[in-house]
């Protein structure tokens, strides 16, 4: 199992739609690296899920439900797509500023490329993430 960090805009689709919908298609990626990343992701593959914009925080985890295929409203054929469920909520978020002071998190792709909407995650920052949590 891999694990990985979608980042969302909460304003638009936030983690709480998410365990309110219980499932969704996660779609919308188009940064060639990001692609690469979502491309990658499997069924059982775990998520964090991170909000954008104000908040900057992993706020929740979910599960890949299908392995990324080709997104069926890209007509050039070059976006994926990968269905999501939700699993929990954080018990508390896990801040940007917590990843750059965290020496195992400030290696992560969020802070080394902090605009890729897809980042693979270690086990060890997976892991730390979730003591970070408190989960």
């Amino acid at each position: 199992m891999a694990h990985y960090l979608f980042k969302t805009e909460p304003d638009e689709y936030s983690y709480a739609d998410l365990a309110r919908d219980k499932r969704t298609v996660w779609d919308g990626v188009t940064n060639a690296l990001a692609l690469i990343h979502l491309r990658a992701v499997r069924k059982g593959d775990a998520i964090l899920v991170y909000h954008t914009g104000g908040e900057r925080a992993a706020v929740g985890v979910a599960e890949a439900v299908s392995n990324a295929r080709p997104d069926p409203r890209d007509p050039a054929g070059r976006r994926v797509v990968v269905d999501v469920r939700a699993v929990r909520a954080l018990p508390a978020p896990v801040t940007l500023a917590a990843f750059k002071s965290d020496p195992v998190l400030a290696t992560s792709d969020l802070v080394r490329l902090p605009r890729l909407g897809v980042v693979p995650l270690t086990a060890a920052q997976w892991a730390r993430a979730l003591a970070l949590a408190g989960a």
